[in-house]
């Protein structure tokens, strides 16, 4: 049986402090819409706030409760210092092979340049492998160049141009 995030909770040791990688909460959910508001596109789109938005415990429950979509918080001990998604998609090209979605990425702007955002990202990517994914995949936002270098760093490569259409 492969392991899934769930199951799942790996740790490192980041500048002398346990990171921990799990499943968010609905606990978690202020911290998360926290960490997307706080930065220069988010500001423009996420809305952050006391309550937090019903949008936002409404996106909480679909992903909590679709089995192939998995909210992600990395934990330095008890505090909150980063999130992630990461979806397992069922395709038909590569025979039949899954693939992985690693979407929302952010680590809490006072905790960045740790090795935080590193550890997650392997961390998604060996959920994935042992999901039995054959690729992972990611999209990150042109205007994010600090993202990109960091994401091919790690190895992830421009191969294909991104669209999207927003409704």
């Amino acid at each position: 049986m492969t392991p899934s995030p769930e199951s799942s909770v790996s740790q490192v040791d980041a500048t002398a402090n346990t990171l921990s990688f799990r499943e968010a909460t609905r606990e978690d959910v202020p911290n998360i819409v926290r960490m997307l508001a706080d930065d220069v596109l988010g500001q423009t789109r996420e809305a952050y706030g006391d309550p937090i938005p019903q949008v936002y415990w409404d996106a909480f429950s679909a992903i909590n409760q679709d089995p192939n979509q998995h909210l992600l918080v990395a934990c330095l001990e008890a505090e909150v210092v980063g999130t992630l998604q990461l979806s397992f998609l069922p395709n038909m090209s590569y025979q039949g092979g899954w693939r992985s979605l690693i979407e929302t990425v952010r680590v809490d702007a006072s905790k960045r340049g740790a090795g935080i955002g590193k550890a997650f990202i392997q961390h998604a990517i060996a959920l994935s492998k042992a999901r039995g994914c054959h690729m992972v995949q990611l999209t990150t936002n042109k205007q994010r160049d600090d993202a990109i270098r960091f994401y091919e760093r790690l190895g992830f490569t421009a191969s294909h141009e991104g669209m999207k259409l927003f409704v």
